[in-house]
């Protein structure tokens, strides 16, 4: 074992000690759900980590959706490249806690993995940061750029609006965006594409008010039904694979492929149910839109009277990958909805929000001294990945520094089933990225500073 990766196995203790504070900490960005206060003390507690890990003027920058992003620095020696450290403070909510086999704001664990909310997404990146830090000590030779986003889950782009008005804190050779992961746990993957996003709220109006369905049932128009008609022709009948009108649905991924089998485990599949689409599952996830019903406005089971709904709304998200206009792709979600609509029913569709999709250079010398890094930990050569999430910020960052080399790394993996109960994360991860995070920082330095 090398000097560096001892220091980092030696510190495994203190970054359960840190997790466990942050993942008590409900952290989500949504006053109507957790008070604000809980979203400032964790940022004050990464704010105080940080400091103590040796970064200067770590302090809390209010951004232009009311969110707080956590900034620090350490300068650069003299002609040393500059390195960006990215993460995430907030999480998302527990959602249903009775599905949490574990208190969600409970550092839990079990099975060898350390389970709760944020375990993965992104407090663990952050521990992973503190950790590579602290093992590095006083010798990093480079300078280092380090913020925490305050809103990242509710996609309110403070951050993004934020790097645009002050593009001088955040300028950097190399950006390590660490809100993913690796494609298993064991092996050293960089992401490089991620999906973009498009989603809608849509309002379907068929009654000026309920009525009795035993009286009007039958040709007074349904609402949900409409809805229900609406939604299904968004996918192919016989395989589900999703079919937007005037959209390429059958796009090909040409990096590292995802086994269907393994997807199957990773995702929760039950067994006999088929998986949607058609082709690669590496071609679904990365190459193609993607559309899912988020939620449905309707009455409930529970409480339900006999009566003929008169309205129905929808929130219908289509991820959109490279090379794919999100606010194209979602003119054409909008329409498709529209003229789906059955029995001259009254449809409504409100833009929600869209976020372009992304892909990475990676012939730079920061991809190579990454892959050196990740070889060395891993034994093995490091994997390219494309991902179905989007993170706008990546595109606010390409270009407002297009000279930059952009990585997408962390500790996340399939495992880790983050935005889902029981969110955990591999132990191993945090320590085995922390060294990779070291060894780079190390490294890179030998790179010089490149031309901006």
């Amino acid at each position: 074992m090398s000097e560096l990766a001892a220091k980092v196995a030696g510190l495994m203790d203190r970054a359960k000690a840190d997790l466990t504070e942050l993942v008590a900490i409900p952290s989500v960005a949504d006053p109507r759900q957790y008070p604000a206060e809980e979203c400032h003390r964790a940022a004050r507690w990464v704010a105080d980590a940080f400091s103590e890990a040796g970064l200067h003027d770590v302090h809390l920058a209010e951004t232009p959706d009311g969110s707080h992003a956590v900034i620090g620095h350490r300068p650069a020696p003299p002609g040393a490249p500059t390195v960006l450290l990215y993460c995430h403070y907030d999480v998302q909510p527990p959602l249903d806690d009775d599905a949490w086999t574990t208190p969600p704001f409970t550092l839990t664990e079990r099975d060898g993995r350390w389970y709760g909310r944020g375990t993965a997404d992104c407090k663990g990146n952050i521990v992973m940061h503190l950790t590579a830090l602290r093992a590095l000590g006083d010798d990093i030779p480079v300078g280092v750029k380090f913020v925490a986003e305050g809103s990242e889950e509710q996609g309110t782009g403070g951050l993004e609006q934020y790097v645009a008005r002050h593009p001088e804190q955040f300028l950097a050779d190399a950006l390590l965006v660490c809100d993913t992961g690796n494609a298993e746990v064991g092996t050293g993957t960089a992401t490089i594409t991620l999906r973009g996003l498009a989603n809608v709220v849509v309002t379907v109006d068929t009654l000026a008010g309920e009525v009795h369905s035993g009286m009007f049932g039958g040709p007074a128009p349904d609402a949900l039904a409409a809805l229900v008609q609406m939604l299904a022709t968004l996918r192919d009948p016989e395989t589900g694979a999703t079919r937007v009108n005037g959209l390429d649905c059958e796009g090909g991924w040409d990096g590292a492929g995802y086994d269907e089998e393994q997807f199957r485990a990773d995702a929760g599949v039950l067994d006999g149910v088929r998986l949607t689409g058609t082709g690669s599952v590496a071609d679904r996830l990365w190459a193609r839109p993607a559309v899912t019903v988020l939620g449905i406005d309707c009455p409930p089971v529970v409480g339900s009277a006999a009566a003929v709904p008169p309205t129905a709304r929808a929130r219908v998200s289509l991820r959109v990958p490279p090379g794919m206009d999100p606010v194209a792709a979602r003119a054409a979600l909008t329409r498709h909805l529209t003229e789906a609509a059955p029995w001259g029913a009254r449809v409504g569709v409100e833009d929600e929000s869209a976020g372009a999709p992304f892909r990475a250079a990676t012939d730079g010398p920061a991809y190579t001294t990454l892959g050196d890094a990740m070889n060395e930990v891993y034994g093995r050569p490091m994997a390219f990945l494309g991902q179905g999430g989007s993170i706008p910020l990546c595109n606010v960052l390409a270009e407002t520094y297009p000279r930059a080399e952009i990585i997408l790394m962390g500790v996340e993996e399939p495992r880790c089933l983050i935005h889902a109960p029981n969110e955990s994360v591999d132990p191993s991860e945090i320590e085995h990225m922390a060294l990779v995070e070291a060894l780079f920082l190390r490294a890179y330095a030998a790179q010089g500073r490149p031309t901006r």
